[in-house]
């Protein structure tokens, strides 16, 4: 029996292109800007010194340098993941940011929400960039429906290893555990880790690598 409910973000509550097209340029165009304007604050100092431990002992203009080039690389690290929630938090105290989630899938976690099924997210965006997003949609602030936020820190969405400790954090069985991703690699992780697997596939294009995942083009075909 499903008990509760682990979704990605990126291509599954949200539009893709919300991330790629918005928030990661917006970071981008920030980054050095911002490390230079906020070296003394405590969260943007560790940031640096884990980067400069990383690449043997590099200035803060090479640091900066080595961000830029993982961000162009789209590198899933966790440092950077950091930075640019921090980045994203000023943008959307600014209002220049707004978070965006499906009607359709708002609309099935409240009422999955309603039933008693707990819902948590698993992105490779950090937790803070995960809450900023939707503590900032355009519906409000949509935190409460969550009971946990996970993010690299876990381990990579690609290890069954990942999914095996978050259904040890969150207190379940793998299997009373349905995940939800866009991405096949991810679901083929947590199938293994013993997590029940929906494929989210909004563009609605066959795919035989991903066949084996029931698969659903909105959260309403979703069947628990």
């Amino acid at each position: 029996m499903i008990r509760a409910i682990l979704t990605d973000i990126e291509g599954t509550t949200t539009r893709i292109t919300l991330v790629r097209d918005v928030l990661f340029p917006h970071a981008r165009q920030r980054l050095a800007g911002f490390v230079r304007e906020h070296r003394g604050d405590p969260d943007v100092a560790a940031i640096v010194d884990d980067v400069r431990r990383a690449e043997g002992g590099a200035s803060d203009e090479q640091v900066i340098a080595c961000l830029l080039r993982w961000s162009d690389e789209d590198r899933k690290v966790t440092a950077l993941k950091a930075l640019q929630g921090l980045i994203w938090a000023e943008g959307y105290r600014s209002g220049a940011l707004r978070g965006h989630v499906y009607d359709d899938a708002l609309a099935c976690l409240r009422a999955w929400r309603e039933r008693g099924l707990r819902l948590y997210v698993y992105s490779s965006g950090s937790i803070a960039a995960q809450k900023l997003l939707f503590g900032h949609t355009e519906a409000g602030d949509l935190t409460g429906l969550f009971s946990g936020f996970f993010d690299t820190t876990t381990g990579g969405k690609l290890a069954p290893a990942s999914y095996e400790a978050i259904a040890r954090a969150v207190d379940l069985a793998p299997s009373d555990i349905l995940f939800l991703s866009d991405h096949a690699g991810e679901l083929d992780a947590a199938r293994t880790a013993g997590l029940a697997t929906t494929w989210i596939d909004r563009d609605g294009a066959p795919d035989a690598p991903r066949a084996a995942h029931p698969r659903a083009t909105t959260f309403d075909e979703i069947r628990i």
